[in-house]
C-alpha cells in the first residue's frame, strides 16, 4: 500500500479532471465549427460536438496526458460524424435548393448570401476534401495534426487539401475563377 493517504489520490484525480474539463471547454468553439462544416446543419453539428465531448469525458482516463488533446478530440468528433452518417443513411432531409425557393423573403445581408454559397459549395465536395479544408483551413490544424486526426499520411492530407481548394474555387467562381478565390496557405 502507498504511504500517502487516500485523500491525496482523490485530490490528484480532481485536479486531473479539472484540467481536462478546462481543455475541453476551451476547444468547444473549434469542435462546433468543425462539426458544422462536416455536416452543414447547425443543430446536427451541435449534437455531434456535444456527443463527442460526452464520449471524451467518459474516456478521459484513456487520454495520454501530454499528447495532442486537440487532435484526440477532433478524432473523436470525426468518428462520431461517421457513426452518425452510417446510422442516418436511410433518412432523407429537405433539399436545400427547395428550401431556398420557398423562403418568403430574401436575406438582407450580402455577407450571409456569400457565406451560404461557400457552405453549399463545401457540402458538394467529397467528405475527405471537405474534412481537410475544415481542419486545416477553418480550424488552423497543421498538416501533421490533420493527418493524425484523419488517420492518413501527410502527403494524402496535402493532396486532398489542394484538390479541395481547387474544387471549392471552381464551385464558387466557375472553372476560370479558381485563382481568384482561394489562395494556398
Amino acid at each position: 500500500m502507498s504511504d500517502e493517504p487516500p485523500l491525496a489520490d482523490i485530490a490528484r484525480a480532481i485536479d486531473a479532471d479539472e484540467a481536462f474539463r478546462n481543455d475541453l471547454v476551451a476547444l468547444i468553439p473549434s469542435l462546433r465549427a468543425f462539426a458544422r462544416g462536416l455536416c452543414g446543419q447547425r443543430d446536427l453539428a451541435d449534437d455531434l460536438a456535444q456527443e463527442a465531448m460526452i464520449r471524451a469525458w467518459a474516456a478521459r482516463s484513456s487520454y495520454a496526458q501530454g499528447s495532442n488533446f486537440r487532435a484526440w478530440m477532433f478524432m473523436i468528433l470525426r468518428n462520431q460524424f461517421y457513426t452518425t452518417i452510417r446510422k442516418n443513411a436511410r433518412m432523407t432531409s429537405l433539399d436545400p435548393e427547395v428550401a431556398a425557393r420557398i423562403l418568403v423573403t430574401a436575406p438582407a445581408q450580402q455577407d450571409g448570401i456569400h457565406m451560404e454559397d461557400v457552405i453549399k459549395a463545401l457540402q458538394k465536395l467529397p467528405v475527405e476534401q471537405r474534412e481537410v479544408l475544415l481542419l486545416v483551413g477553418a480550424n488552423g490544424a497543421s498538416y501533421e495534426e490533420a493527418a493524425e486526426i484523419m488517420g492518413c499520411a501527410i502527403g494524402t492530407v496535402k493532396s486532398r487539401m489542394a484538390r479541395g481548394r481547387k474544387a471549392l474555387a471552381e464551385l464558387i467562381n466557375g472553372p476560370a475563377g479558381d485563382a481568384l478565390f482561394i489562395k494556398a496557405a
